[in-house]
């Protein structure tokens, strides 16, 4: 976890513009100059309290591709998400802009009050009429993938099943809103996959990560529900439990981001930071040290594209979901050459970056029906509802066919 101010690194661009031609978004649309003029040029030209030059940093969809390129260590995409904080600090943007930000950046909300209703609003959310009304309304695109939300989250049925007995170790499982409400079958895998490597699974109560409000700029909401998190989770870290998640991008948000960008760095977000891993990182170690459950993998005979997404390059792992992928009997793997989904969490979703979207996204999506394959296989929720979105093929997480070929 890097505890420099982000704005520190703005000195060392050396101003060689490979990020900009290495930016998705700038390649496809003249709305975003480039993360070189939005990130350090543009911030020694913003001073606390003052305007800030150019809002068309606004369309910087955080993708981090930045970052990666960057020669030098340029934080490129926080000092952008910094700037569009202030943007919010300052009421420089529209009050339908930010009421829509926060209808999308909440996703724990609706999925906590909605979930009893879950047939009667999925019906009224994806209803056309529904959809035009936010669309001239709020300015969500009428277009976008909405997810369905389910009857039963996936906490219910974790807290409602036997608890299996015998485990030695013990593993805390960050589920994220998505799995939560949207997805719960990827809770479900990861926790049978976890329990077939010989761990009793621990679901404490838990919070939204905050990294929607965090990309939107909100971050007094986001920072309420980081130290909350903090609170519940740190008490685990002290015993030192490994604390797992399945969410990329909620992984990389308690590890690094909402730290950097908030300023947090105590020792209880710097012990959170350092025992929380993503799952493929996880099950990885554990087959590096020696310690994985040896089992004869079944045959998946399926052929498979999988597409790294941004926050999960952003990890720094190298690809262990992709290693783990490969040692599945019969499974033909096409690995993605794309850089970016171009969904972006809550960006894609907004009317004005709609179809910048779709266009950052368009070599991936030609690679999926030009592959042949008959799923797609990605670790963050968001892409793999606009995969399937702009290909019509099936999007799942890597844990869904690892528990499938460990026959659990």
């Amino acid at each position: 976890m890097n505890t420099w101010p982000v704005e520190l690194t703005l000195d060392n661009c050396i101003k060689c513009t490979i990020c900009v031609t290495a930016c998705p978004v700038a390649a496809v649309t003249d709305r975003f100059p480039g993360p070189k003029y939005e990130g350090p040029q543009a911030a020694r030209f913003r001073h606390a309290g003052q305007p800030t030059p150019d809002h068309s940093v606004d369309y910087c969809s955080g993708c981090r591709v930045c970052n990666m390129v960057c020669p030098t260590g340029v934080r490129i995409a926080e000092i952008n998400a910094r700037a569009r904080a202030s943007m919010v600090a300052q009421g420089a943007l529209s009050w339908r802009t930010r009421l829509r930000n926060n209808v999308l950046a909440r996703p724990e909300t609706l999925g906590r009050w909605g979930y009893r209703v879950a047939p009667l609003l999925n019906a009224l959310l994806h209803s056309t009429w529904a959809r035009a009304a936010a669309h001239v309304l709020l300015g969500i695109d009428r277009r976008a993938p909405l997810p369905t939300l389910v009857r039963e989250p996936f906490t219910m049925w974790f807290h409602g099943r036997p608890t299996p007995r015998g485990a030695k170790r013990r593993v805390i499982y960050f589920h994220g809103c998505s799995t939560q409400y949207y997805e719960p079958r990827v809770g479900r895998a990861a926790v049978r996959l976890l329990e077939a490597h010989g761990f009793e699974v621990i679901v404490p109560p838990q919070t939204c990560c905050g990294l929607p409000l965090l990309s939107n700029g909100e971050f007094e909401a986001a920072r309420a529900l980081y130290r909350d998190n903090v609170r519940r989770l740190v008490g685990y870290a002290r015993q030192g439990y490994p604390i797992v998640g399945t969410s990329t991008s909620c992984t990389l948000t308690l590890k690094e981001e909402a730290p950097e960008l908030l300023d947090i760095h105590d020792d209880d977000a710097r012990l959170l930071a350092e025992r929380t891993f993503d799952l493929s990182e996880f099950l990885v170690s554990l087959a590096e040290e020696g310690e994985s459950t040896p089992v004869d993998l079944q045959p998946v005979a399926r052929r498979a594209l999988y597409h790294a997404p941004c926050q999960y390059r952003a990890h720094r792992l190298g690809a262990p979901s992709l290693e783990l992928l490969r040692r599945i009997p019969e499974l033909d793997l096409v690995e993605s050459r794309a850089d970016c989904c171009g969904i972006a969490g809550t960006y894609g979703f907004k009317r004005e970056k709609y179809d910048i979207a779709m266009r950052v996204g368009r070599p991936l999506f030609d690679q999926v029906r030009e592959s042949g394959v008959s799923v797609v296989i990605c670790d963050s929720e968001t892409c793999r509802w606009q995969l399937a979105h702009a290909t019509g093929v099936p999007a799942v997480h890597p844990v869904e066919l690892l528990a499938k070929a460990y026959g659990v």
